[in-house]
């Protein structure tokens, strides 16, 4: 599975990033579990996972900064 763009993300509304962060963990959660078992072959989606999340998470902070700052 390949990363997401970070201009395709900030393309969507706060909503849409939301739901794809909350994808993004639920996915982590269950790679790290596979991990402890010994059943993940893919180690590096790992890495990847926690990048787009965090960039995900960066977003929506920005998003939500400029919201304040245009409302001051």
């Amino acid at each position: 599975m390949k990363a997401i763009k970070v201009s395709d993300l900030r393309n969507l509304q706060s909503g849409e990033i939301e739901t794809k962060l909350a994808d993004a963990r639920e996915e982590l959660m269950k790679l790290r579990f596979q991990q402890v078992t010994g059943q993940l072959t893919d180690t590096s989606r790992l890495r990847i996972l926690r990048r787009e999340i965090a960039r995900m998470q960066t977003i929506l902070h920005e998003q939500a900064k400029a919201e304040t700052e245009g409302e001051a």
